[in-house]
């Protein structure tokens, strides 16, 4: 890889002086941090999120906890409860930790700085500050941002450590693989991704016509490690300490778990040994099962893949395509840059494969490794444009040239209201047909229901304060920690993502098959369906009717609540 781009305009190490580079990163890490909490709780929970939260509340309320691989990494409940233990449970504040990391994003860009000049490592920064996708999902209940967030750390710590020996760079890159890991399960997939993208590296100097400067690399890379043996060993050690922070589990009392001295040798091998293979056999087995139930088919998952980044995240797409044009003809090509364009190509279909949905959080994956490439579109555009301008205004008669500086103009207005458009996008109610949303985002504002329902479930002493009427919801039993029952799986999952919002308001929960099974002292909130709206107004007349879409489609729900 060429260090010659390393001392272009701005030197990276003068004492005793600001360093602008740091504070230009900083100052759009801020930003992009209040972008994210900007109207954080505007947006109801999501189907999933109103899972990951009720798990969270139940952990918090019972301190029992166990990794299941049906309910997501650790990485949200461990912080969720710790989170939840000081903060208020709404809807803003549960998201907060997502909002954090994605909002710090940008600072990852330091890590790649001398292999990316410095306007390549700003512009490295806005990117991943203003991307529309990464921003909607840095708002949301998921560990997509996180996974991809530590991925992009780990990557860059490695990088930091070849170019410069840093070990702490090397010990932030273990814990944060291991944190990506504990955010996702697509984390999995990344090793492979960046092995497949690191081939291709390497291969680009047998295309090129020099085999042996690729068969020297390989063998250059074996010493590299060899000789580096000892600070890997304890990169190591780091990495295996934060999986068992986050996947052993805990005992409220009795059992086995982190928190009990007694147990803590057996809780660290079920997070080192357990832990993986109760993810092989929800994830791995199961796929592998003849008799399991075909998936959608690959084509169509990766075709609905690339039109959520074509529809959400074009900035970036476009811009990827440039710097990884401009890159690969280059006499030089920088490693880290091919790597990224590379490791995104192949994310898309890597990723697909995994989930074998085309959800909108999946492309989130690959946004970090567009993100390395788009930024040397990016500065390249910057560059182009101020040279144009100066040369408009300082021509060889010294007269302004005011075609030059209204074209750039127009070239800088374009780029700007593309991105606001694409970025006012994230911000934008949940309906069908947005490329962000998935289907199981409530189109409907759940706080005037929520603002009824709350005080009377205060108010109530006796029996339960919330009835879930019709085969829909009804289960055998109500659960304080997954996994779910296949035979109640469909009707809990029906309620979502009410369960987040009634367990916060410490409500008693039932369920009756009928509206002939409510109790004479009805609960002071009951959950129906369209279809038996009748018979429990019949039931229950003075109680307020709420008609609530708990999707952008289907999914319709009648909430009926007492008066106060």
């Amino acid at each position: 890889m060429s260090r010659g781009d390393e001392a272009d305009a701005g030197s990276t190490g003068r004492r005793g002086r600001v360093d602008r580079v740091v504070v230009a990163v900083a100052v759009i890490a801020l930003a992009a941090l209040a972008a994210r909490l900007l109207f954080l709780g505007a947006r109801p929970f999501h189907w999933g999120e109103g899972r990951v939260g009720y798990w969270t509340l139940r952990f918090l309320e019972t301190g029992a906890w166990e990794y299941r691989p049906v309910a997501g990494g650790p990485f949200l409940y461990v912080v969720g409860r710790w989170w939840l233990s000081v903060a208020p449970p709404t809807d803003a504040a549960a998201r907060v930790p997502v909002a954090v990391v994605g909002g710090l994003l940008p600072l990852a860009a330091l890590l790649f700085r001398g292999t990316l000049r410095d306007d390549e490592t700003v512009a490295l920064a806005g990117v991943l500050a203003a991307d529309p996708l990464l921003l909607y999902y840095s708002r949301f209940l998921r560990g997509d941002v996180p996974a991809a967030a530590f991925g992009l750390v780990a990557v860059g710590g490695v990088v930091r450590f070849r170019d410069t020996g840093s070990r702490p760079a090397l010990y932030l890159a273990a814990a944060s693989f291991a944190l990506a890991l504990s955010a996702s399960g697509f984390a999995v997939a990344y090793p492979f991704v960046w092995l497949a993208a690191a081939l291709l590296v390497v291969d680009e100097a047998r295309v090129r016509g020099a085999p042996r400067e690729a068969l020297s690399t390989v063998g250059a890379a074996g010493g590299w490690l060899v000789d580096r043996v000892t600070p890997l060993a304890r990169s190591l050690f780091v990495f295996l300490a934060v999986v068992v922070v986050f996947f052993a589990p805990r005992a409220a009392s009795g059992g086995v778990g982190l928190n009990r001295p007694a147990t803590i040798p057996t809780a660290v091998v079920r997070a080192l040994v357990a832990s993986p293979k109760k993810f092989a056999q929800v994830h791995v087995a199961f796929r592998l099962d003849p008799g399991a139930p075909a998936g959608p088919a690959f084509i169509p998952v990766v075709a609905g893949y690339a039109s959520t980044l074509v529809h959400t995240a074009w900035p970036m797409l476009v811009a990827a395509l440039v710097g990884f044009a401009l890159e690969r003809y280059r006499r030089d090509t920088r490693s880290v840059v091919a790597f990224g364009g590379y490791a995104a190509g192949v994310g898309l279909l890597v990723f697909p494969l995994s989930s074998m949905r085309a959800e909108p959080w999946t492309a989130v994956h690959v946004l970090p490794w567009l993100a390395l490439p788009a930024a040397v579109g990016v500065a390249r555009l910057a560059r182009g444009v101020r040279g144009y301008v100066a040369r408009g205004l300082t021509g060889a008669d010294t007269a302004v040239n005011p075609a030059r500086v209204v074209a750039a103009l127009l070239v800088v207005s374009a780029v700007g209201a593309g991105v606001g458009t694409a970025v006012a996008g994230a911000y934008a109610p949940a309906q069908p047909g947005s490329p962000f949303a998935q289907f199981a985002q409530p189109s409907d504002d759940l706080d005037p229901m929520l603002d009824a329902a709350e005080p009377v479930i205060a108010a109530n002493v006796d029996g339960a304060d919330v009835a879930y009427v019709g085969d829909r919801f009804d289960t055998e039993r109500e659960y304080a920690q997954p996994p779910i029952p296949s035979r109640d799986q469909k009707a809990w999952g029906a309620r979502l993502p009410l369960q987040w919002y009634f367990e916060r308001a410490d409500a008693d929960v039932t369920s009756v098959p009928s509206v002939t099974f409510i109790p004479g002292d009805a609960p002071p909130v009951v959950v129906t369906t369209p279809e038996r709206r009748v018979a429990v107004h019949e039931a229950l007349p003075e109680y307020r009717q709420f008609d609530l879409h708990l999707g952008l489609w289907d999914r319709k729900v009648v909430v009926f609540v007492a008066p106060q």
